[in-house]
């Protein structure tokens, strides 16, 4: 098969998702020879050649057919070439019988073996096309503005016709596309053809008695593939993916703070890298699009110097054939304001109840209204019709409600990843109203806990009437009455206005098998062997997290030396080992938190230190995971004690490395205040806030016997094990995918009512 088509408004137009299909047929199909066939000059043509999406093509047609080049040497093919080169007299020999023309204005672009002007009402059509005929020369005009200055009977279709022959190409095997007036010689080639949706009106009425041509429905690519499809001779090439639609395949846009893979550089060249993603998030979302699921990841990334556009990159072309990163580049200034500066300055203190950190700046608002706007039209532009668009986190919030206005057609899921505060928290902030309103453009709304999801309806709930549709017992999962974060039950699904929201409670869990993957390999074992022998006449307490004032890092550093003071038995026979990753390099509102740290491990390892035991070890830096999970095998006790968590990860991982272990006979301690709480409830829970009793609570997990120990932890790891990062994953989809399915019955019912009413009048 040779496909001849057109590239602006044709093969580059159309669903970012019919794209991807396309390019990727190309690819797969190694009997397809592609010909690109534009008005473009040969340096605008080039570009696209770099474009790691864009298949490159067999042979160029260029210069309205002026100019063929071989796709792959970029050299002239010939002798087609040079039997155009002597039909032309020369540019300047044209603009000089032209330049009385009036309203001929020539344009100023890459071209050669032709002259191309723009021309309104005012020009003397006539005019030109005589001095054309005199010089044997062709006018080809289009789009009521474009005049084309051509060597005779040389246009696309001719020179597509001269390659065809050149390369003995069974003309049956053909198949041209096109969307302006530009592209009529083409089909007048004879060959068969496809007008894709949205063309030139027209290109339309001119093909439309021609029996070889079909009209496409879908814009660009979409109506290259179901021109494919309805010509016998190709029809194989579509049929898979043409069955895969039939049968619904949703496009997904995850609207993620991260990309998918880094870039790094190899040899001088930048190349994708799999990130580091300890809890398994990344690769759990991409695994939606593992069985060739069309969609975009649409994040932002820092500008910088490099070859192609931003957002023209498959993530990853074999196991996600149809997913490309959609890249919303952002400078080092705005990225500094928009996340570094006013998220966390005004937003993360607020989401964990720490108003006294709060710092509120209105022109750093309208910095993150304009990056939550990028995102949503970056997301309208992408999304096929009725798409999925999955957003994350109170980075975007304002990304539904502006996503709502630019296409109503979408369903819109948006998970939150920190917590959610109460209703007096948080509307303190000033633009309570905007992210409110937004949010409520939502079509489901997951959180991790019930306690947030009642935080969020008593917030609607101050803001605007609202119904309660639906609620659901917390029994089945979560604990209730007996912990701070509990409640009996939630809100499933309310009614505000004309709109109805679902509402989830969705825990984040761990990444099971990658954590038995590296825990299970020799060096992991040999690691944990030799700690093992360096701490075997102690207890390890183990405490890991990041640098932040919302863990309480200081706080649980003071309990420790409490225990110490109450617990003398204990000295020389406990260690604490405190693994503190560091904030993002810039964060300066956590250098505080840090010098008082340091301060008191210093001094509590000053007053009880001895020759053979320091009760402190201090770790302040980024540890790979896969050491993490040496020191979660060890750890006779995790301590996790953060003052607010919307869920705490780390917890679940302690659990499933410990359950992997021969004696699993570890102990979690976790703060009342951390979301995994109300669903862990064979941890030992501990109030952060009280200096007593994170000390005690560090007590009775020593003092607990192995027997208690090995089946707290065996029914923990129970949990853990079950729901896991995959079982999140996918049901939150299943419950955007329930949302679809509603929208589309009341939809149904909304027309059906229509249609009576109308034939009633």
């Amino acid at each position: 098969m040779l496909l001849a088509t057109d590239l602006d408004g044709t093969f580059l137009g159309g669903r970012p998702s019919d794209r991807l299909k396309l390019y990727r047929l190309i690819r797969q199909q190694k009997d397809i020879q592609l010909v690109f066939v534009t008005g473009r000059g040969v340096e605008s043509v080039l570009p696209l050649l770099d474009n790691p999406v864009i298949p490159d093509p067999d042979y160029i047609i260029c210069d309205v057919g002026a100019t063929v080049l071989n796709g792959k040497t970029l050299e002239p093919v010939q002798p087609i070439q040079s039997e155009i080169e002597q039909r032309w007299p020369g540019t300047l020999a044209v603009k000089r019988k032209l330049k009385r023309i009036k309203g001929l204005k020539f344009q100023q672009v890459a071209q050669e073996r032709r002259c191309s002007f723009y021309y309104d009402e005012n020009t003397d059509v006539t005019a030109v096309e005589k001095i054309a005929e005199e010089m044997n020369l062709d006018v080809l005009m289009s789009a009521g503005k474009y005049l084309d200055i051509l060597p005779k009977e040389v246009n696309k279709g001719n020179t597509l016709k001269r390659l065809a022959e050149e390369l003995s190409f069974d003309e049956e095997k053909v198949l041209v596309a096109g969307d302006t007036l530009n592209d009529r010689s083409l089909y007048d080639a004879g060959y068969k053809g496809v007008v894709v949706g949205d063309a030139e009106e027209k290109l339309v009425r001119y093909t439309e008695a021609l029996l070889n041509v079909t009209q496409a429905q879908s814009p660009g690519a979409g109506g290259i593939l179901e021109g494919m499809h309805f010509f016998e001779a190709f029809r194989e090439y579509t049929r898979h993916d043409h069955e895969k639609a039939i049968a619904g395949d949703t496009q997904l846009l995850m609207m993620y703070h991260r990309l998918p893979y880094e870039m790094k550089e190899v040899n001088g060249r930048e190349e994708k890298a799999a990130p580091k993603s300890p809890n398994g998030i990344i690769p759990s979302l991409l695994g939606f699009f593992s069985n060739g699921r069309s969609g975009a990841w649409i994040a932002w990334e820092e500008k910088r110097t490099r070859s192609g556009k931003a957002g023209d990159l498959y993530i990853d072309a074999e196991k996600y054939p149809n997913l490309f990163a959609s890249v919303i580049e952002l400078t080092k200034k705005e990225i500094e304001v928009f996340y570094k500066l006013f998220s966390k300055e005004a937003f993360w203190p607020i989401i964990f109840s720490f108003t006294d950190k709060v710092k509120f700046n209105h022109d750093h608002w309208q910095q993150y209204v304009k990056i939550n706007r990028m995102f949503a039209e970056k997301a309208a532009a992408d999304a096929d019709v009725n798409a999925i668009v999955w957003i994350h986190e109170y980075n975007l919030w304002l990304v539904p409600g502006m996503l709502r206005q630019l296409r109503p057609d979408v369903q819109i899921g948006f998970f939150h990843h920190t917590a959610f505060p109460p209703a007096d928290i948080f509307n303190i902030i000033p633009w309570r109203r905007e992210i409110i309103g937004s949010m409520l453009q939502c079509d489901y709304i997951g959180f991790h806990i019930p306690r947030y999801v009642e935080n969020f309806v008593d917030v609607v709930k101050s803001h605007t009437p609202v119904t309660v549709v639906e609620e659901q017992s917390s029994t089945d999962r979560f604990l209730t009455y007996s912990c701070a974060l509990g409640v009996d039950k939630w809100t499933r699904e309310i009614a505000t206005g004309d709109r109805r929201i679902r509402l989830g409670a969705h825990p984040v869990g761990v990444n099971i098998q990658n954590i038995r993957r590296l825990f299970t390999e020799e060096a992991a074992m040999q690691k944990m062997r030799k700690m093992q022998e360096q701490t075997r006449d102690k207890k390890v307490i183990l405490s890991v997290e990041r640098l932040d004032y919302v863990k309480g890092p200081l706080e649980k550093i003071l309990a420790f030396e409490m225990f110490l003071d109450n617990n003398p038995e204990y000295h020389g026979k406990v260690e604490l080992i405190n693994i503190c990753t560091p904030a993002a390099s810039g964060m300066k509102i956590y250098d505080k938190v840090l010098a008082e740290m340091e301060q008191a491990i210093g001094r509590i390892n000053g007053k009880y230190a001895r020759l053979d035991w320091q009760p402190i070890h201090f770790f302040f830096r980024s540890v790979p995971f896969e050491d993490v999970l040496v020191y979660y095998a060890i750890a006779d006790v995790a301590w996790i004690t953060p003052l607010r968590d919307g869920l705490n990860l780390v917890a679940k991982e302690y659990v499933a490395v410990q359950g992997l272990t021969e004696k699993a006979d570890g102990v979690l301690v976790i703060s009342e205040f951390a979301g995994a709480s109300v669903e862990l409830p064979y941890a030992v829970r501990t109030n952060p806030y009280d200096t007593r009793d994170l000390a005690e609570s560090l007590r009775v997990a020593l003092s607990l016997d192995a027997e208690e120990r090995q089946l707290r932890m065996k029914r923990l790891y129970e949990i853990v094990t079950h729901y896991d990062i995959d079982h999140w994953g996918k049901t939150f989809m299943q419950e955007l995918e329930e949302m679809k399915k509603i929208n589309a019955e009341a939809y149904s019912d909304i027309s059906r009512q229509e249609d009576v009413i109308l034939k009633g009048s």
